[in-house]
């Protein structure tokens, strides 16, 4: 009864939110408070490496909560991680990727996707490079997301949060697998060094260069997947307006 209580309380709120956007997102994890994206891989079968599309995305806000997206290249905070696993796995990402647990990836509120972030764990001084490639965390206090996989390799998934520094490193490549290469980061008692893959970040606007357009700004990518519990459709309201909806609690 008091799942069924929750999840009847988190309806009501994000009907409440959603309501002057238009939207609504169905089927509500009380644990969450946000709705799950459709599961486009099914347990046990292998997960699609990239694929997605480059994306930054303007204000939203999450839980009363406003997050402004950017490329910051002197990016530096300290702060909680957490990680994810079976819940989101095989489920779309933010940037329309595909999570996948055993991957080396992260989650973060404002930096670019896909785009390298340093992780380390102040705790015991493990740190690598991990991908980002999806928008969270929104609990209080939260400062990044990982895999379950990078959670163990930092030395955390069994305590469940660990203190970390993350810093921006620069923009990861769209194609292909990248695990290999971020896994051979690891370092203890040392930062770990940038993959050979990394695109530098720049102190110009994050635009992505697009295959096969030569000269000039390229378009405007559309119609990229946005599952609703990450990123909360990142506040791309036609309007321009805020995105207005429920975080987790």
């Amino acid at each position: 009864m008091a799942r069924i209580g929750a999840a009847a309380v988190a309806c009501t709120t994000l009907a409440q939110c959603g309501a002057g956007s238009g939207s609504l997102f169905p089927q509500i994890d009380p644990r969450y408070g946000v709705a799950a994206s459709p599961r486009v891989v099914e347990p046990g079968d292998p997960v699609p490496k990239g694929g997605g599309a480059y994306r930054i995305g303007k204000p939203y806000v999450v839980g009363g909560r406003m997050y402004v997206p950017e490329e910051d290249v002197n990016y530096r905070a300290e702060g909680l991680a957490s990680w994810y696993g079976t819940d989101f796995h095989g489920r779309r990402t933010a940037n329309g990727e595909v999570f996948d647990m055993h991957s080396l990836s992260a989650a973060h509120p404002t930096l670019p996707m896909p785009s390298y972030v340093r992780v380390t764990n102040l705790g015991n001084n493990r740190s690598m490079i991990l991908r980002v490639n999806d928008r969270g965390p929104f609990h209080q206090g939260r400062l990044v997301d990982v895999s379950i996989k990078a959670a163990d390799m930092l030395g955390f998934q069994a305590n469940g949060t660990a203190r970390v520094r993350v810093e921006y490193i620069g923009r990861a490549p769209l194609e292909g697998s990248d695990d290999g290469v971020l896994m051979a980061t690891l370092r203890h008692g040392e930062p770990a060094p940038p993959p050979s893959l990394v695109m530098v970040a720049a102190t110009r606007p994050f635009v992505p260069a697009l295959r096969g357009v030569a000269g000039g700004p390229p378009p405007p990518r559309t119609g990229v997947p946005m599952p609703p519990e990450r990123p909360f459709s990142l506040g791309l309201d036609g309007d321009g307006t805020p995105t207005r909806t429920a975080g987790r609690s």
